[in-house]
């Protein structure tokens, strides 16, 4: 028997740049599973933050990551459910303290290494789109198609202000685009798998594109290169 063919997009860029909402979209259209890696990371940080330690804790870090044991589900809608220590975080991890704490903790070599296998098992399992800060240049280093997404600071900062209010949310724009150019600075900063993009990724800026015009960029490279 023939091992199954399987294919890989990897999609990276800044905080807010509307990854995984493309990311989810394109996954949909080609009947691939997606994978949200920043939910592996903010899992992983609300675990932690559940035992007491903080994101500064490197030592507490480390020593807690083997009690950590995550999976990754998907329903009938194909939506990823976060598994942790068998209970369904799915919707514990989606606040600003867990993003700010996966972006610290994600510095650490010791959670990118515990994280590296499970994502990587994903794909080798899977065709998948994957996203995240560093999946086309350390997690799927051979994808076939990677894409660095990105928009202006001050387009995402309108974005998420945008999301938040329609929720009925009371949000600052000012504070929130200070927000994403911290992340950005930590992101691109960082020691170990800095926010860099890919020699060979193609370079998809959506300041001024509707989510439909990227989405169909990315289904049209992705079939070019399937």
């Amino acid at each position: 028997m023939g091992e199954k063919k399987v294919y890989s997009v990897a999609i990276d860029g800044p905080a807010g740049a509307g990854k995984s909402t493309l990311a989810k979209q394109v996954a949909q259209n080609l009947g691939f599973v997606y994978v949200d890696t920043g939910a592996i990371y903010r899992a992983v940080g609300y675990h932690m933050d559940l035992m007491g330690i903080g994101p500064k804790d490197k030592d507490g870090i480390e020593r807690l990551l083997d009690d950590v044991n995550l999976k990754l589900t998907y329903d009938a809608g194909g939506l990823q459910h976060v598994i942790l220590n068998g209970m369904d975080v799915t919707g514990e991890i989606r606040t600003p303290e867990m993003s700010r704490m996966a972006s610290l903790i994600s510095a650490y070599p010791a959670v990118r290494d515990f994280l590296l296998d499970l994502q990587r098992d994903m794909a080798r399992q899977y065709s998948v789109v994957m996203d995240g800060r560093d999946i086309g240049t350390a997690v799927l280093p051979n994808a076939p198609l990677k894409v660095y997404l990105t928009a202006s600071a001050h387009v995402r900062a309108l974005r998420r202000w945008k999301e938040l209010t329609e929720k009925g949310q009371t949000a600052d724009l000012a504070k929130i685009e200070e927000d994403i150019n911290e992340r950005d600075y930590q992101d691109m900063h960082r020691e170990h798998s800095p926010l860099v993009q890919a020699e060979d990724a193609v370079l998809v800026d959506s300041s001024e594109m509707t989510i439909d015009e990227v989405v169909e960029k990315i289904l049209s490279l992705a079939r070019e290169r399937m």
